[in-house]
């Protein structure tokens, strides 16, 4: 059920999850390679320290002390990153879907923005009290990228979702 804004009327509208979690899955793919970009090209030109940072969540601090390449650290970050990815787009979506804003693109994608920006506050100010590397990743191109990450999101529901599905 959703309330319109400027009217009084509840609807019933439905999310169509398998469309939200293809585009988390999705917008987790375009903010990896946003980072990868960010890490390979802008910064260091070494993108494994950013994969292990990740990695770590699951494995432990211990990781950032090992550097180079490792397919379980990497199968290990793929898996987790878009796993998040894919939960926080289904949160995206039910937002968006929730306040009617997927009939506007416009309004949907600033959605979007604003979700990815606060995602990138929750992610770097407050889950980084937990795992403190990850304060080394704060700035304005992660943010950024954050953002890029919820426009991602809701274009690609808007693209997948299946109109019958509302109905």
């Amino acid at each position: 059920m959703q309330l319109h804004l400027l009217s009084a009327r509840w609807t019933a509208q439905r999310t169509d999850w398998l469309a939200a979690a293809v585009a988390g899955f999705g917008g987790g793919g375009v903010l990896m390679l946003l980072e990868l970009f960010w890490t390979s090209v802008v910064q260091d030109g070494n993108p494994w320290p950013a994969t292990r940072m990740v990695a770590a969540i699951a494995m432990g601090g211990e990781l950032l002390r090992e550097s180079g390449f490792s397919l379980v650290v990497v199968a290990t970050a793929l898996a987790l990153h878009y796993a998040l990815g894919t939960l926080y787009g289904l949160l995206l979506v039910a937002i968006v879907v929730a306040c009617g804003l997927e009939p506007r693109a416009v309004m949907a994608s600033l959605a979007g923005v604003a979700f990815g920006l606060l995602l990138y506050i929750v992610n770097f100010y407050g889950v980084a009290q937990a795992f403190p590397w990850f304060t080394a990743l704060r700035g304005a191109g992660t943010a950024a990228a954050h953002a890029v990450f919820g426009v991602a999101v809701v274009v690609f529901y808007l693209v997948l979702e299946r109109p019958a599905w509302r109905r």
